[in-house]
């Protein structure tokens, strides 16, 4: 979306900054989340009262009748009208400061002037993945290409179906023609994303005998694509990590050895009701392959603490096993009720004091390993592609995504023209999320 602005010659302010359009794309996955969505939508408000403000994504997507009870929106846009934003926003802005165009409906604001809205297009059974074509923007020294859009696993707690619908895959010539331009801009380090980066693929259509294409397919191409150097996994699917897969991915010199497991629980019980389709004896598996084919891989995780039902022993189970596969970082979210899921409506809901408590347990957890991982690279020599300088520190992660920080002092050479940079260095320090390295 960025993009489609600056190519229509508008320009892109920081978020706090004054500006004349305000975009705010929102996230549903927690109720937080919608509340800091409507929290940000009216904050910006504030900053320009005269300014327009866009409320798009998964939560407008699923919740339009609630953000249209806010007074400081004037555009509510899903997940498929972000493609056309700077249109409507022109188009808004051309008819009347007060109202919107496009309109297939009517309500009434607090003044009871009409507003008139974008009519958002239901993606639950939407059949083509809406592409953006290339965007080579991107405010880091990495590129997040998006290569696939929706779920059709639908776990019991999760709303993310409704709001992006059924798996869609981009074609993987749209996908290649985009990182080949993003590597001639110079940057480095691609992260291959989408809502189920696992299921890439199992929508295309083939004619018969014609091998199927996948998304170890699609990393193999990419990993031939001149100046890219890293090629790094979102959050997948662990189901998607078999012998098969490894094989041809161990050969790609460009995969960064990271990998975000979304695991949830460690007790199976609690993983039936989650409705997700592998078992604590299968990630275990999972792991074993991966630390198998990469000594210094990196795991990362989401857990969710406090889903209904969840007792004080199944929880003890999934602590115990968060221990046993000790994972670098772990993600710890408070089971969010999301209307119209199936965990919803289920009895023994847990109470917010609960999830509280073992919410810190799993932080805690997380940092001991975080620290001791961290600590484990103090005299190792490890390669970094520095992202950013701030306050004199420069920014940035290894191969397997652990952050480091060269400080610029005194007793360092200065540091600089290593943004954007991989350098080989050393680590002198581990602090509690990142070391700290030495050229």
């Amino acid at each position: 979306m960025v993009q489609k602005f600056i190519e229509s010659g508008y320009e892109i302010v920081n978020q706090h900054e004054k500006a004349d359009i305000y975009v705010i794309n929102t996230c549903t996955v927690t109720n937080m989340s919608d509340r800091k969505s409507r929290q940000m939508l009216r904050r910006v408000k504030e900053i320009n009262n005269q300014a327009i403000v866009v409320a798009c994504g998964c939560y407008a997507q699923v919740a339009k009748s609630e953000l249209e009870k806010i007074e400081e929106i004037d555009l509510i846009l899903g997940n498929n009208e972000k493609k056309e934003i700077v249109k409507y926003v022109e188009e808004f802005a051309e008819e009347n400061e007060n109202s919107l165009s496009c309109s297939n409906a009517i309500v009434e604001n607090s003044e009871n002037e009409p507003k008139k809205l974008v009519e958002i297009e239901d993606v639950m059974y939407k059949k083509e993945f809406v592409d953006f074509g290339d965007v080579t923007y991107t405010e880091k020294t990495r590129a997040v290409i998006k290569v696939q859009d929706g779920c059709d696993r639908f776990c019991s707690y999760c709303i993310i179906p409704y709001a992006r619908g059924r798996v869609r895959s981009r074609k993987p010539e749209s996908i290649i023609s985009e990182i080949k331009k993003i590597a001639k801009e110079g940057i480095k380090e691609v992260v291959i994303t989408g809502i189920h980066v696992a299921s890439y693929g199992k929508d295309f259509k083939f004619e018969e005998n014609k091998k199927e294409y996948r998304l170890i397919d699609l990393l193999e191409e990419i990993n031939k694509i001149n100046g890219i150097e890293r090629i790094r996994l979102g959050s997948i699917e662990p189901l998607l990590i078999n012998e098969e897969f490894m094989k041809r991915l161990t050969k790609l010199e460009k995969i960064c050895h990271h990998f975000h497991l979304s695991l949830q629980s460690g007790c199976d019980e609690t993983l039936k009701r989650m409705n997700r389709r592998y078992t604590t004896e299968q990630f275990r598996k999972i792991v074993s392959i991966l630390r198998k084919n990469y000594n210094d891989v990196i795991l990362t995780t989401d857990i969710i603490v406090g889903f209904p039902g969840e007792t004080e022993k199944e929880f003890e189970e999934t602590y115990q096993f968060l221990k046993e596969i000790k994972f670098y970082k772990m993600h710890i979210f408070k089971y969010s009720p999301r209307k119209g899921t199936k965990a919803a409506a289920m009895k023994e809901q847990i109470d917010g004091n609960k999830k509280e408590q073992r919410s810190q347990r799993l932080i805690e957890l997380s940092n001991v390993n975080e620290k001791e991982y961290n600590e484990g690279y103090v005299g190792q020599t490890v390669q970094v592609l520095f992202e950013e300088e701030k306050d004199g520190v420069y920014k940035g992660h290894t191969k397997n995504y652990v952050q480091a920080y060269l400080v610029k002092d005194e007793s360092q050479v200065d540091g600089s023209g290593v943004e954007n940079e991989i350098v080989e260095v050393k680590c002198c320090k581990a602090e509690q999320d990142h070391i700290i390295v030495k050229i």
